[in-house]
């Protein structure tokens, strides 16, 4: 019997990936992350909770007490807007926040994040203009990057965007709408004061604008005065879609998040979640809500908001001495983040690979930029280490810089 050799057949190559799958890069910060996660670390970089503050406790109980009473229903499919008796529970902390809300207003999701990308999927076109703030959350910038939206930075100051340039701005670019992260704001760490929460959400509704506004540090206040959402001024209710998040103020890995929006908006939401993930985990949400039932979710921020304040302050109290003379730098009144500005002539991109030698990192600033970024900035997380190692990794910053200036 003849023995035939088999010819290898040269594969045809496959189709190409989308172009906005091409052109959209990863997170700089993700890949900072990856290159700082040794032990001996002190990392300034991420935006992570500290997670000796999580109440793993009462989460854990909450898990318990849902499988012994409702096991079935906890690993069971759910409705696509969330579990009733979590909308409700939301609903009821947001209406005591002055802003009125019921159940139907509400969308749950699989953490903030999803709901920027549901929000981009149902309210923007490819080429529509979005505008943000200078700088603004990475994060967001590319998921509106991804839905091939032109991304237009509002200007601003160190109190946030300026209403009279977003006017302008709205006049003359014409945009879908207006990202903000009004309170203790990521990267910067600033928060929009009441006078320029009013006037955006004049702007609004005189203009004709969607409003996205993020939330998810505002409770993790230490000082001053809390302030209203703009959702809730004269003429931005319809207007204006809220986002809420877990992660910050219960615990990143529950994947939490919520929206609330006008009902067309929310019902398109609804739509494009059933065909991103059909709906939220049940028992997250179901345990979630239990936490809420059986324990002072606000009493548990209050003890780590002022645990966060502690830590703030130790950076304050040493950013002097590690930063460069004529450096600047904000003091939040809440959150998790400070953002810095070196002198004109230091690079800090450039420079994390030789602070990183000193087993410190940060965040350089120019990825958090839509334009032209100033890259003598960067963004500091003071709430994931202890005063003591804040004030060891500011002396190593301090070194690093200093190395290579």
């Amino acid at each position: 019997m003849a023995i035939t050799e088999s010819v290898p057949v040269p594969l045809a190559p496959l189709p190409p990936l989308a172009a906005r799958a091409r052109a959209i890069g990863g997170s700089p910060v993700r890949d900072i992350l990856a290159v700082t996660a040794r032990p001996e670390m002190i990392n300034f970089a991420g935006g992570l909770p500290a997670p000796e503050l999580f109440d793993a406790t009462g989460i854990a109980a909450a898990y318990q007490a849902v499988f012994a009473g409702t096991p079935a229903r906890a690993l069971q499919y759910a409705t696509t807007e969330g579990e009733p008796v979590l909308r409700a529970a939301l609903a009821g902390r947001t209406s005591a926040r002055g802003l009125p809300t019921g159940p139907d207003d509400l969308l749950v999701t699989t953490g903030s994040q999803q709901a920027l990308s549901l929000l981009a999927t149902t309210l923007l076109e490819p080429g529509d203009v979005v505008l943000v703030e200078n700088p603004c959350y990475l994060a967001a910038l590319q998921v509106f990057a991804f839905a091939g939206a032109r991304i237009v930075a509002v200007p601003g100051d160190g109190e946030g965007i300026d209403p009279e340039a977003l006017d302008e701005l709205v006049v003359r670019e014409r945009p879908k709408l207006l990202y903000t992260v009004p309170t203790f704001q990521n990267p910067t760490g600033r928060t929009l004061p009441a006078a320029r929460r009013a006037a955006v959400a004049a702007v609004a509704a005189r203009r004709g604008l969607w409003i996205v506004e993020d939330d998810p540090y505002g409770e993790l206040r230490f000082e001053g005065e809390r302030l209203p959402w703009i959702a809730a001024h004269e003429g931005a209710a319809d207007r204006t879609v809220l986002l809420g998040s877990f992660s910050k103020v219960m615990a990143p890995g529950l994947r939490l998040g919520w929206l609330r929006a006008p009902t067309d908006v929310l019902r398109a939401c609804v739509v494009a979640k059933q065909a991103a993930d059909l709906h939220t985990p049940t028992v997250n949400q179901l345990a979630a809500a239990r936490y809420l039932a059986d324990n002072d979710l606000d009493a548990h921020v209050a003890r780590v908001a002022a645990a966060y304040r502690e830590r703030r302050d130790a950076m304050l109290g040493g950013l002097a001495d590690a930063l460069p003379e004529g450096s600047s730098w904000g003091r939040p009144e809440g959150g998790m983040f400070l953002w810095a500005r070196l002198p004109e002539s230091y690079d800090t991109t450039e420079l994390l690979a030789r602070v990183v030698r000193q087993d410190v990192a940060y965040v350089p600033g120019a990825p958090f930029y839509a334009g032209e970024p100033d890259r003598s900035t960067m963004r500091l997380c003071f709430v994931t280490q202890t005063p003591g190692e804040i004030r060891e990794g500011l002396r190593r910053l301090g070194e690093g810089l200093r190395a290579g200036a």
